[in-house]
């Protein structure tokens, strides 16, 4: 199994690719494109250079999968400058992140690109524990693993996918926004006050394209950082009050967050037969 590897957005340090490759031993082989380490201001490169290595890896055939390497900010600057060069051998790789890659997740989703998952990234390491969750990839990258690392609610028959809130937000609106028609939604964010996470599900909720979700299940939020003014309901509260007032099925809670017991969501429909 040879997993490339990309950085759509910040940089990557040759001390976390060192950490990962040694974690991943004889189960995957790793292969970092050289954009990964390059530095331009907030990204890793301009944005030509992480659309082209994005690119070339995708379109690699000697490449089983694209593992992307960090969020941060940055892969939205790709939507419009990539996937049009995506070839067929794009279309035979699994494609794995979360947080700031859903910008990229939701493209290929929408466009049939590959098998796509949310799930943890490189640069999870670096997190108290972070080995479990690295692992935990590499096992469902490589296979070895099976579906052991995939989140429990979503390996029932149904259409699944995971985004970040704020992200998903930011796409709701426009010509990339993900087709979730019949999807159980499955949600997260970190760092967000109790007052944006309620205006955020606003945007979610008053949307069509999510009002035609099968439902939404909500993963962690924290930390959420305390206001001055106690907003008087937690990010659950929050979720069940938009759902209701929206009509949207509020399904409960997913094991997935920006930590480290970040489960692994697949993108698409499911068979009983899966």
């Amino acid at each position: 199994m040879r997993i490339g590897i990309v950085a759509p957005g910040r940089a990557l340090d040759q001390s976390i690719a060192d950490r990962v490759t040694a974690l991943a031993g004889d189960a995957a082989e790793l292969i970092f494109h050289p954009q990964c380490f390059l530095r331009g201001g907030h990204f890793a490169g301009p944005d030509s250079a992480r659309a082209d290595a994005f690119v070339e890896f995708a379109n690699d055939p000697s490449l089983d999968a694209i593992w992307f390497a960090r969020g941060g900010y940055g892969a939205c600057r790709l939507l419009e400058t990539a996937f049009e060069r995506l070839g067929e051998a794009a279309r035979r790789k699994t494609y794995m992140g979360y947080s700031d890659t859903g910008f990229l997740l939701a493209r290929l989703a929408r466009e049939g690109i590959g098998r796509v998952a949310h799930g943890p990234m490189l640069a999870d390491i670096l997190r108290e524990g972070g080995e479990a969750a690295v692992r935990r990839a590499i096992g469902f990258l490589s296979g070895a693993d099976g579906e052991a690392g995939v989140e429990p609610g979503t390996r029932a028959p149904g259409k699944y996918a995971a985004y970040n809130i704020s992200v998903l937000a930011s796409l709701i609106g426009t010509v990339h926004a993900p087709d979730l028609s019949g999807v159980t939604l499955l949600i997260e964010d970190v760092g967000e006050y109790h007052y944006r996470l309620d205006r955020l599900m606003f945007t979610l909720t008053s949307s069509e394209t999510v009002r035609a979700a099968a439902g939404i299940r909500l993963g962690r939020c924290g930390p959420i950082p305390v206001n001055d003014v106690d907003f008087g309901q937690d990010e659950e509260e929050i979720a069940r009050h938009w759902c209701a007032r929206s009509g949207i099925a509020y399904l409960g809670r997913a094991d997935i967050g920006h930590d480290v017991e970040n489960k692994i969501v697949v993108f698409g429909a499911r068979s009983a037969s899966v």
